[in-house]
């Protein structure tokens, strides 16, 4: 009776007890086996590294100090190259703002000078108009002294 005590609550049958151990036996023994057959492999995995001497690395390390400056030489000149295409796109945009400007300039002594010209008839008509206007008041004032009428007329209007 102690040996079914021994057995969990959920196996009615302790067959099926024994059958799982074997199963995880075999599954233990393929694994071990599996292992000992891929690891003779894991040899050709390994890289061997090569050993420098102290006159390589110096090499090595002068070619790259050549390297580093060749390349500081091509930034430098591309550095140069760049600042010249800068200064002209600078010059190309201060001369589109001069351009800019003396049109505006121009634009505006034209308007000045279109206004004069249209203003200088104005001004010689509205000119001889003054003059025309004084000779007519010289005239009404003359023929004023001869005729009484008038001159009460002229008085009346505040001209004479």
């Amino acid at each position: 009776m102690e040996k079914i005590a021994s057995i969990p609550a959920g196996i009615k049958n302790p067959a099926l007890l024994a059958t799982g151990s074997r199963d995880m036996i075999r599954k233990i023994a393929f694994e071990i086996v599996l292992i000992l057959l891929l690891s003779p492999l894991s040899g050709y995995c390994y890289q061997k590294t090569t050993s420098l001497t102290d006159s390589e690395i110096i090499e090595r390390l002068t070619r790259l100090e050549e390297g580093q400056k060749v390349l500081r030489e091509q930034m430098t000149a591309g550095l140069a190259n760049l600042q010249v295409q800068i200064n002209g796109l600078r010059d190309l945009i201060l001369g589109g703002f001069a351009v800019m400007f003396a049109g505006i300039f121009a634009l505006i002594g034209f308007v000045i000078w279109d206004r004069r010209t249209a203003l200088s008839p104005v001004m010689s008509k509205t000119k001889e108009l003054e003059e025309r206007e004084d000779l007519t008041l010289r005239v009404l004032k003359e023929y004023a002294r001869k005729e009484p009428k008038v001159a009460k007329a002229l008085r009346t209007l505040g001209m004479l």
